[in-house]
């Protein structure tokens, strides 16, 4: 355990989290954010952010993520690479567990952000062998190819347009008979040549060896069963939360996103929420920002009140 005392920890980089960070450092606050990772959360791996006040012309998210890391560590930022295995709240000081030592503060802003959760098809035997949450990274291995996208929200549309850059084919596969995706992406989709839409249908299982060679579907409503002959798989179906480390901590929702009030403020004084780990009814980048920068703001008005 360290002898500093911090007035704010951050745990994670991305808009939320480097948000906060700015924010608490150009307040002169002594704070510390932890990022177990890469700083810029999911959209270091997002190709293109276009709803994001400032851009008009886009940006790419890795260049986003620099900009945001780089403007809060110009205002006095420090970044630690570090995993967070457990969180002690009671007491004025909370303390932060880390794998070697534990960091002790006055106030905490969990940021961890979210994951992209598995549908138990062969996720685990072969990522990287066909699977991926991820075509900006690994849309490249697949020129030229065949694959299936699974989901229909705005990530899944968006990133099966990216993939349609490299594939020559792309079955897009959604268990209902709609896209959920804003309707900006649903004309941009529906008039891709290349995209081919699976309606009613979820994905079972996954062939293959070595990689993928086909994705086995299966149509809800006449439970009619076919399998896509394809070279990769590409899953967003939602997310789940990173709160592993919080456990029983503090208060979150029955699919395990921390609940907090309008001012960011958890179940624990002291301890406040933002960004996509957050019971939000909207996980963009915009609002992860507000998140961070009302999350900072109400650690440094507890703290001016211990």
């Amino acid at each position: 355990m360290t002898d500093t005392i911090y007035d704010l920890v951050i745990i994670g980089a991305g808009p939320a989290g480097l948000t906060a960070g700015l924010y608490a450092a150009r307040a002169r606050m002594k704070v510390l954010l932890l990022e177990k990772a890469v700083p810029g959360g999911q959209i270091i791996v997002t190709d293109w952010v276009e709803n994001y006040p400032g851009f008009p012309e886009g940006i790419s998210g890795y260049d986003l993520a620099e900009k945001m890391k780089t403007q809060a560590e110009d205002l006095g930022l420090k970044i630690e690479t570090a995993q967070v295995h457990s969180l002690k709240l009671s007491g004025d000081i909370k303390e932060v567990v880390l794998k070697e030592k534990s960091i002790l503060t006055k106030s905490l802003i969990i940021a961890s952000g979210a994951s992209p959760k598995k549908l138990g098809i062969g996720e685990d035997k072969f990522m990287g062998k066909g699977i991926s949450f991820c075509a900006t990274c690994d849309a490249p291995f697949f020129r030229d190819k065949t694959v299936v996208a699974i989901g229909g929200g705005d990530t899944a549309v968006q990133e099966a347009i990216f993939l349609t850059k490299f594939a020559k084919k792309v079955y897009l596969v959604h268990r209902r008979n709609e896209l959920r995706a804003t309707k900006i992406l649903q004309e941009r989709a529906f008039a891709n040549d290349k995209i081919e839409f699976v309606w009613d249908s979820v994905a079972t299982g996954v062939d293959g060896f070595f990689g993928i060679e086909g994705v086995h579907v299966k149509n809800i409503k006449t439970n009619e069963e076919k399998t896509i002959k394809a070279d990769g798989c590409f899953i967003w179906v939602g997310i789940l939360p990173n709160t592993e480390f919080v456990k029983d901590s503090v208060k979150t929702d029955e699919f395990g996103f921390i609940v907090a009030d309008a001012k960011m403020q958890t179940s624990v004084s002291g301890v406040y929420v933002a960004g996509d780990v957050r019971d939000t009814p909207l996980r963009q980048i915009s609002t992860a920002v507000g998140d961070g920068a009302i999350a900072a703001v109400s650690a440094e008005h507890y703290i001016e009140n211990l």
